[in-house]
Parts: C-alpha cells; sequence; structure tokens
C-alpha cells in the first residue's frame, strides 16, 4: 500500500494481536503518530489475551498519559488483566475512574468489574457491583455464581443458581461448570451426581468434555476414584488430558499408585501427556516413598526435554505487583524478607507447627527438607506482605501453582498470630485464611 492509513494499520495491528503476534503488532503500533482509542484497545488487549497482563496495564498507563479516554471496551480489556495477576487496588482505581470520568457501566463492563473482584478476593465489592446492575444478563448471573464457586462458598453459588432459574434466566453451559465447580470445591457429591444426571433432562444442556471434568473433580477428590473412572471410560465425548489429570490428581490425593500409573500410561499412550502429568506421577511416587519410582519418572522428563511449570506467587503492595519464585534473593527488600522468613518460623514452631517435610519430592535429608520449605514462593509474598502493608491490612497472594500443605499450614498460624486477614488464590480455588482456619475447611 502506498499510503497506510490509520483504518489499514489498526486492522493490520488486530490481525496480529489476534493471532497472538504481539511483537509483531507492537511494531506497527509504536510507528503510528496519532493513536485513537481503538488502537490503543487492540493492542492493549492483545497483550492481556495472550498472557501477558502486566504489559496490558503498562500500556493503559501510557494510554492515559497520552490522554487518550478510554472506553467500555478499554475497561473490559484492562479488568481482564487486574484480574489474571489478582491486581485489586488498580482494580478498585479503575472503577472510581470509570464511575468519575463519564464511562457507562453497562451489564458488560458490570461484569468485568465482577469478575475482577471476585478473582482478586473481594466478593463483598463483587456482590454490590452485581446486585447495581438494573437489567442482569446470563453472563452477569454466570459470573457472580462461579465466582461463589472458586471462593468455596458452595451453599451460596447454589442459592444463587436457584434464584436464577425461579427468575427465568436460562443456565448456560458456563452455568453448569460453576454449579459443579461448586459442588467440587466443597465434597457435595449428592447434590453434583443430581444436577450433572439432570443436565439434559432439566436443562437442555448436554454435557461437554468441561461438565465430565467437574464430575471427576468432585469424585476423584471425594475418594469414588473407581466411579470418576468408570464416567471418563464410558463419557460419549472425547476425553482430554484436563480429564486425565484430574482423575491423575485425585490418585495422588487419595495414594493409589496403581490405578495413577494406569492413568499415566495411557495418556502417554495416547499422546496426552504434558508436564503436569509427570509432576503428579512423580508426586505419587514420592507421597509412597518410591524414590525409585521419582527417579524414573525424572529420568523420562530428562530425556523428553520436559520441563516442570515453576511455582510464582504474586503479591500487589502500593499499585506494584511483586512475583516470587522459591528460593528468591533478587528482590530489593530480600534481606528484609528473609528475616521475616527467620520470625514467622520461630512464631509457627512455639505454636506447635512442625513442617510437613513429606511433601519435598525430593529424596533429602530432614534438615534440607525444612530449608526447602521455608523458602516457597508463597512464604516469601507472605513475608513481603507482612513487612510492607500496615499492621491488620488484608495480605492478598496470587499463586500459578496448587499452594502446598505446609504453607498452608503456616499461613493459618500466622493470620492468628498477626491477627492478620491473608487471602490466597492457587490455581484451584481461594483459601481466605482468618485466626488460625482457612475458608476450604482443609478441603483442597
Amino acid at each position: 500500500m502506498p499510503e497506510r492509513s490509520l483504518v489499514s494499520l489498526t486492522a493490520m495491528i488486530t490481525c496480529y494481536a489476534k493471532c497472538g503476534m504481539v511483537r509483531e503488532a507492537r511494531v506497527l503500533f509504536d510507528g503510528l503518530q496519532d493513536k485513537d482509542v481503538i488502537c490503543w484497545n487492540v493492542m492493549i488487549d492483545g497483550y492481556v489475551q495472550f498472557g501477558s497482563p502486566n504489559e496490558g496495564l503498562s500500556l493503559f498507563k501510557q494510554m492515559l498519559r497520552a490522554k487518550v479516554k478510554p472506553n467500555e471496551a478499554t475497561m473490559v480489556a484492562v479488568l481482564s488483566a487486574c484480574a489474571q495477576i489478582g491486581a485489586l487496588e488498580s482494580g478498585r482505581w479503575l472503577h472510581w475512574y470509570a464511575e468519575n470520568h463519564g464511562i457507562d457501566i453497562n451489564v458488560r463492563v458490570a461484569t468485568s468489574f465482577i469478575d475482577m473482584y471476585c478473582k482478586c478476593g473481594s466478593l463483598e465489592e463483587a456482590r454490590l457491583v452485581f446486585e447495581r446492575i438494573t437489567h442482569k444478563d446470563v453472563v452477569a448471573w454466570n459470573s457472580m455464581i462461579v465466582g461463589y464457586a472458586m471462593h468455596g462458598l458452595s451453599d451460596v453459588a447454589l442459592q444463587l443458581f436457584d434464584e436464577m432459574c425461579r427468575l427465568g434466566y436460562k443456565p448456560t453451559d458456563i452455568t453448569l461448570i460453576g454449579v459443579l465447580n461448586a459442588c467440587g470445591h466443597s465434597g457435595l457429591v449428592r447434590e453434583g451426581r443430581e444436577i450433572f444426571s439432570s443436565m439434559a433432562r432439566t436443562y437442555g444442556i448436554e454435557p461437554k468434555v468441561e461438565h465430565y471434568g467437574c464430575m471427576v473433580n468432585l469424585l476423584g477428590r471425594a475418594g469414588y476414584l473407581e466411579e470418576a473412572y468408570d464416567l471418563v471410560k464410558n463419557m460419549e465425548v472425547e476425553q482430554d488430558a484436563v480429564l486425565w489429570g484430574a482423575l491423575l490428581g485425585a490418585c495422588k490425593i487419595h495414594g493409589n499408585v496403581a490405578l495413577g500409573e494406569e492413568i499415566a500410561g495411557l495418556m502417554m499412550r495416547q499422546n496426552l501427556e504434558n508436564s503436569g502429568t509427570y509432576v503428579l506421577l512423580s508426586n505419587l511416587y514420592a507421597k509412597a516413598n518410591n524414590w525409585e519410582g521419582v527417579a524414573k519418572v525424572r529420568t523420562m522428563m530428562r530425556d523428553g526435554g520436559v520441563e516442570k511449570e515453576h511455582g510464582c506467587s504474586s503479591i500487589e503492595v502500593n499499585n506494584r505487583v511483586h512475583e516470587f519464585v522459591a528460593g528468591d534473593s533478587w528482590h530489593p527488600r530480600s534481606n528484609d524478607i528473609h528475616m521475616m522468613l527467620e520470625k514467622m518460623n520461630v512464631w509457627v514452631k512455639a505454636q506447635g507447627h512442625t513442617p510437613r517435610t513429606d511433601t519435598v519430592l525430593h529424596d533429602l535429608g530432614e534438615e534440607e527438607k525444612e530449608k526447602s520449605l521455608g523458602v516457597h514462593s508463597e512464604k516469601l509474598a507472605m513475608a513481603f506482605g507482612l513487612i510492607s502493608t500496615e499492621p491488620g491490612a488484608t495480605i492478598r497472594i496470587v499463586k500459578n501453582l496448587r499452594v502446598c500443605s505446609d504453607c498452608h499450614d503456616v499461613m493459618k498460624l500466622v493470620s492468628k498470630i498477626t491477627r492478620r486477614a491473608i487471602v490466597m488464590r492457587d490455581r484451584n480455588r481461594f483459601h481466605h485464611f482468618n485466626n488460625g482456619s482457612c475458608s476450604c475447611g482443609d478441603y483442597w
């Protein structure tokens, strides 16, 4: 094209962004002199949709500095970024900005606020937004139901589902995934079975692989491994790696090595395995003190070039997100963090805590195992929160993997000792620690 207009360039940036080619999109974006709000939105959304929420938030701040006024589409994209990284302070600021700068908080934007507040750990603020929506659609109901489910408030999620149906809203696939997840987080096996078996008859929805996955998770975690296995073998839709992975995870929880080996072997024969498959199998062997099995799995991973996903925890302080990995010593306040870790260790031992060294999946001595547990990423994030926020302030942590049982125990005790609420989102759900107990009831 001899001349490229703003429209044609924006179209090309959109194409790159939707294909996940954000670097190529950014090159064109940076070459534009006069960017309109649509162009900014496309680039921000490209980052957010393809796993770079921090870059999306950074670009949004540049947009404000360039004095380009955000619109509803901007809000939806940036709120999604906040939700992904658990940036509650930034999300609250966006809410203030929208209300004070004439941005229409329609049902779509309001639903994005609900999703953000739920994923950042503030159900109360999510419910306030939900109640203010004059004309709710099914997506708004879904967001609130899913929010209660991920926080483990299963009874409230089921009550909201009943209210939604009474008011004449027709549930969707997402609604029923949320409801089944709610059952799974609290071990409500009877209720989950009833909902799953009535999907087609009552709601006209044929179960998809995601619904089967919820049922496998529910049954497997509750100890009904054979029933879960039969459900997977006899299902009418094609099984996927997530489904088998949920069943393998249940085998790890209940120490069923024989069934775990059978499932892992099946996944490998069908080329459905991923790094999580090997990690779960290794964990299963380690729990049974089968270090030969652990070594065999690690050899398979090394030979196959499979890398384990590393644990990472983040915490937002003063509108900035700080990230930590296990054993991290790169943070500017690393010395202070490690001093706080030592204090925490003294506190919890005085309360009778014994480190759960059985969760360390390496054949090490007890002392080395304790040291390994002491510098997990979520403990580092918690220590940083304790030294960086006002006494009594809630500490909010996001972890990309499932929280380990030792960190879970320590967080319960620290919440009691410091008289602070600690809210943690791991890969599967939220944990609200308060005065020595957790909202999950130790069922997670």
